[in-house]
């Protein structure tokens, strides 16, 4: 674990073989230019080599290590360990350790064995510090209200809950307790740089606690924080950074300008490129360039890269944002107290605009700019267009999104977290009962809306969107055509490698294996789980049965491992209200029907895909190429550039997936129809 590294990690002082320092030893180091008020104070290693402290000043209670080794620097440049052109106070200093050019003094620290610290300005505690633990930030609104006290082992799903579960005020009250117990446990009027890390070039560092294989070169100043790096996945924090009140997660990346205040940065996370943040939380692979954010709830793999592009007062997840994207919270009389929901998988395009408080559902693309507060959590897939500055809804219509397809495919290969304990439980999937519930939701709605409305209705208006009347009917079609898709596949990866010689054996595959999961299912920022499984876990915080962060953890874990049980409780009791029977009276007929019935729509949603995949070689993708050629010298620069349709590894996945499935489909049903039918009790 992250923080295990400072716990493990114990300092050199009090060891049976530290030794004071001999009068040979302190006359050699005074020639040296070294001084000190109370020598008697100073303790040394075995080992230790007076000869490698030069021109440093020590006080208070000082411990020195042996200094045997030679440290390489950039440039195949070696230096001899020790301390030169320093002031040292109160310190427990490691062995092999390499201080060089330290303007103002080293104070209050334990330094493990192999650092590096060199041309750093000032590097101390000041007082007791919680070094970040405790920092209360104020997220998603920003009048207060939803603050979050980060800790070192912050998951998105304990932040979640603190940000968004204030209704239960006896739960925020335990969780606040728990946290408020870790941030006394590591409280402390001494700091650590832990083993193997490098500080350079820096200039104002205070009560900051480093761990392990942690890289700082050229920050200006980090006060009031911890790194929890680990040897598998350090951290880095580069040029120019701005850091106070803040926890910083092992594999993150922090550069180039960036500034950050009140925030928690969880791991995998890039921040760079003069990005600025304050009062949010970051958890495992975001990424922030160039832009701002202000009091968000950056869920896993929310992604900015441009300027002019503001998240403010809002919970996002699995967002890219396009540039010049924004929010507005300041349509108030009382304060800045509007918010916004970004539900999992969505985009915004360039230059567009949402008025909170506003709520976007699962996976949807918005364009233009939104003036009015709509809530389209139900609606998912679709594209929120501008027209005449009236907010358009299609429904829908981003299932057959080759983006869509890829976004999903890229994010588990672009998992940055080396680090062997990981912080966030993230479930990739596109579809799942969180997904599928609100297209079965949406569809409902749509066909609601079509039977009040009269027959000529040319738009349906639904929470301050505008739904077109051909858009509507797309919407029930997509949606239906998603919902087969995700229920055959339940259906299939149940029964995959299943001996079914026997009515009995298909009901004994079909039957849950967990009560749990019929019910609604949430997003708990990354984590997908039912929210029966979730109530269960915060009524046991609340009455006490769950006491510890810890234990926290390992619910959160074992509800992301059961996910597939979990999921097919869910699928069978979809699968069972659509046949209108139970799983003891489902024959292999109906499952040979619901398998057609998948294959039709797996092999339809290629076909748009494979379609949509077309437009991006079609001639005008080709404008801009073979520059001062003619038409074919366009078509062959483009083929250099972007390859051929043909050639395409999705086009080809595309393609082999419609071939893999059919065959799975046919296979399945070969073997279902080999099943006896069931022998009928016999009347008397």
């Amino acid at each position: 674990m992250a923080t295990e590294a400072f716990a493990d990690s114990k300092p050199n002082s009090g060891c049976v073989h530290d030794r004071p320092l001999s009068a040979e030893q302190i006359s050699q180091l005074t020639k040296q230019g070294c001084s000190c008020a109370d020598w008697s104070q100073v303790s040394i290693a075995a080992g230790f080599d007076a000869t490698a402290v030069r021109a440093t000043h020590l006080s208070g209670r000082v411990r020195l290590g042996a200094f045997n080794k030679r440290i390489a620097f950039l440039g195949g440049i070696e230096k001899p360990s020790g301390i030169s052109y320093a002031t040292i106070h109160n310190c427990t200093i490691g062995d092999n350790v390499y201080i060089d050019r330290i303007g103002n003094c080293i104070a209050n620290y334990a330094i493990e064995s192999d650092v590096i610290i060199e041309n750093v300005d000032l590097l101390a505690v000041d007082g007791e510090s919680s070094f970040g633990n405790g920092t209360e930030v104020a997220v998603v609104n920003e009048a207060g209200g939803r603050e979050i006290p980060i800790y070192d082992r912050l998951s998105a799903h304990i932040a979640y809950i603190l940000a968004f579960y204030r209704h239960r005020p006896q739960l925020i009250e335990r969780l606040k307790a728990m946290i408020g117990e870790y941030t006394a446990s590591v409280t402390s009027s001494t700091g650590r740089i832990c083993a193997g890390s490098r500080l350079s070039n820096c200039r104002i560092i205070k009560n900051l606690r480093v761990g392990p294989a942690t890289v700082i070169e050229g920050a200006n100043k980090l006060e009031n924080g911890s790194i929890n790096s680990c040897p598998e996945d350090p951290v880095y924090i580069g040029p120019g950074v701005y850091g106070e009140d803040f926890i910083i997660c092992s594999g993150s990346k922090i550069t180039d300008g960036t500034i950050i205040s009140e925030c928690f940065v969880g791991q995998g996370v890039e921040l760079a490129r003069q990005y600025s943040a304050e009062n949010s939380v970051f958890f495992a692979n975001c990424g922030g360039f160039h832009g701002e954010a202000c009091a968000i709830f950056a869920g896993p793999y929310t992604v900015t890269h441009h300027k002019s592009t503001l998240l403010i007062a809002g919970l996002f997840s699995f967002l890219n944002a396009g540039s010049g994207t924004n929010q507005s919270n300041h349509m108030y009389k009382l304060g800045p107290n509007h918010q916004g929901i970004v539900e999992r998988g969505s985009k915004t395009a360039s230059d567009s605009y949402m008025l909170w408080p506003a709520k976007v559902g699962p996976f949807t693309v918005v364009m233009g700019r939104h003036y009015k507060n709509s809530d389209t959590s139900d609606l998912p897939f679709s594209y929120l267009i501008e027209h005449e500055d009236e907010s358009i809804l299609i429904p829908g219509v981003n299932l057959r999104s080759v983006g869509t397809v890829r976004d999903a495919r890229k994010w588990p290969k672009r998992d940055r977290r080396r680090d062997p304990n990981k912080l966030d439980y993230i479930n990739f999937k596109l579809l799942s009962p969180y997904t599928i519930q609100k297209m079965l939701s949406g569809s409902c709605l749509l066909r609601n809306l079509r039977a009040t409305s009269g027959e000529n209705t040319e738009y349906f208006t639904y929470n301050n969107v505008k739904i077109p009347k051909s858009s509507l009917e797309g919407g029930i079609e997509f949606y239906a055509i998603g919902t087969d898709k995700y229920l055959g596949n339940c259906l299939i990866k149940r029964l995959e490698g299943r001996d079914l010689t026997s009515v009995d054996d298909l009901h004994s595959a079909l039957a849950p294996q967990r009560s749990i999961g019929a019910g609604k299912w949430i997003d708990l920022a990354g984590l997908l789980a039912p929210q029966e499984a979730v109530e269960k876990l915060l009524g046991d915080i609340e009455s006490g049965v769950v006491g510890t962060l810890g234990q926290i953890d390992e619910a959160f874990r074992v509800m992301h491992e059961d996910y597939a049980y979990y999921e097919w409780t869910w699928a069978a009791a979809v699968i069972q209200q659509r046949l209108g029977r139970t799983i003891d009276h489902i024959g292999p007929a109906d499952v040979i029907e619901m398998v057609q019935t998948w294959k039709s729509a797996v092999v339809g949603l290629d076909r748009m895909l494979y379609a949509d995949a077309k437009k991006e070689f079609a001639g005008p993708a080709q404008i801009g190429f073979g520059v001062d050629g003619d038409q074919a010298s366009t078509k062959a620069d483009f083929e250099q550039v972007r390859g051929t349709f043909d050639d395409n590894s999705f086009v080809r996945e595309i393609e082999g997936h419609i071939a893999r499935k059919t065959a799975i489909a046919d296979e399945l049903i070969a073997r279902l129809e080999k099943i006896p039918p069931a022998r009928q009790a016999v009347q008397a």
